[in-house]
């Protein structure tokens, strides 16, 4: 099976079946990497700046007044994913 290019735009719902169920392959494609780079670059600098960022800066929910330091950042987001992923179901009827 042909190995599926992210390009942040031309997803389809056959495509995504194929890569959870049937274990297709997937890259990202030159522009959407750069678009995430952009965008991690932004969020880079405004951490660097001590920015309020909801969920980057700060907690989430009735947490968002809760500031996170710099050093914890990275910590958070692999913390959300993490707690995202552990509740995670896909249907076979997606």
């Amino acid at each position: 099976m042909e190995t599926l290019c992210l390009d942040g735009v031309s997803l389809t719902r056959a495509a995504f079946r194929e890569v959870v169920f049937g274990g297709r392959e997937v890259a990202l494609g030159e522009a959407a990497r750069r678009q995430v780079e952009a965008s991690r670059a932004v969020i880079e600098r405004l951490v660097a700046a001590g920015a309020t960022v909801y969920g980057v800066t700060t907690g989430f929910g009735q947490l968002s007044d809760r500031r996170i330091g710099p050093d914890q950042v990275r910590a958070l987001q692999a913390n959300l994913v993490r707690s995202t992923a552990c509740g995670v179901f896909i249907s076979d009827e997606f």
